[in-house]
């Protein structure tokens, strides 16, 4: 589990909860059937007629991207080039295809294969260019549910509470149940605002630094393909890579990286 994402949203409601309980509330009162339909059944609908059901079939793995911690493997892919790259640098570009059968990345797989097979620097350079900028186009839809579901939130609750002031304003001769109608209206506001600010907004957060991290790891294994393939010193390409390394690492303090790559073709 993903634990920054469990600890905030824990101490997000949690909060509230608390907060609302030191100030002579109960947690019952807090419960609003009618107001849960209207906030999460309305944005509900909003993103689905927003977005295309071909993208949001992925809802639950952009959930499980949030909730787990993902392994991007900058290390491991760190070591792979520079072996690479001392091997290329004694034996040759070819020696390298028997070590390619061990590169379990799709990516890293795919651009030596074409440093191996003499392709041009330049097209090597655009092809993965190219499936980087595929993969964050591809990050951006599900960044895009969560943020769009952030501004609808608030707006549901704001009709939430409309519709139950109206019938507040229709049933005025019963002045013993008029607080507590007054009170379930604005829950509606309250969940639409909390679920905003504490569960959508901040998933799609999670969700944009996930993707720089993911997008981190594989310019820096672009970067080394390139300097392979142009017989750059190993120890040149060494210091190139950590300084990779060292952004992946700030980008992924939250996100507990280890040093494993193998989640990287899942994610992908």
């Amino acid at each position: 589990m993903d634990l920054s994402t469990m600890i905030g949203l824990l101490a997000g409601f949690g909060s509230i909860i608390i907060g609302f309980i030191l100030e002579g509330g109960t947690v019952s009162s807090l419960g609003g059937v009618s107001a849960a339909i209207i906030v999460f059944g309305g944005t509900a609908g909003a993103i689905i007629t927003s977005f295309p059901l071909s993208d949001l079939k992925k809802l639950p793995q952009w959930f499980r991207i949030a909730f787990t911690s993902q392994t991007f493997g900058t290390a491991e892919a760190y070591e792979t080039l520079v072996r690479f790259a001392e091997k290329a640098r004694r034996e040759g570009l070819l020696s390298l295809e028997q070590e390619l059968e061990t590169v379990t990345d799709r990516f890293t797989h795919q651009g030596m294969q074409l440093v191996i097979d003499g392709t041009d620097p330049e097209i090597t350079r655009e092809i993965l260019e190219s499936n980087i900028a595929v993969l964050e186009k591809r990050h951006k839809v599900g960044i895009s549910v969560f943020e769009s579901a952030g501004g609808y939130g608030p707006t549901m609750g704001i009709i939430g509470t409309v519709m139950g002031l109206v019938m507040v304003l229709g049933n005025l001769s019963d002045p013993e149940a008029l607080s507590h109608s007054i009170a379930a209206a604005f829950l509606a506001t309250l969940y639409g605002v909390a679920s905003a600010n504490l569960l959508w907004l901040p998933i799609a957060t999670k969700l944009k630094m996930k993707d720089k991290a993911e997008v981190s790891a594989m310019e820096m294994v672009l970067d080394g393909i390139l300097s392979i393939q142009a017989g750059q010193n190993p120890s040149i390409l060494k210091e190139k890579l950590k300084t990779h390394i060292g952004i992946s690492s700030e980008k992924n303090e939250d996100s507990e990286v280890t040093p494993r790559r193998a989640a990287v073709s899942e994610s992908r």
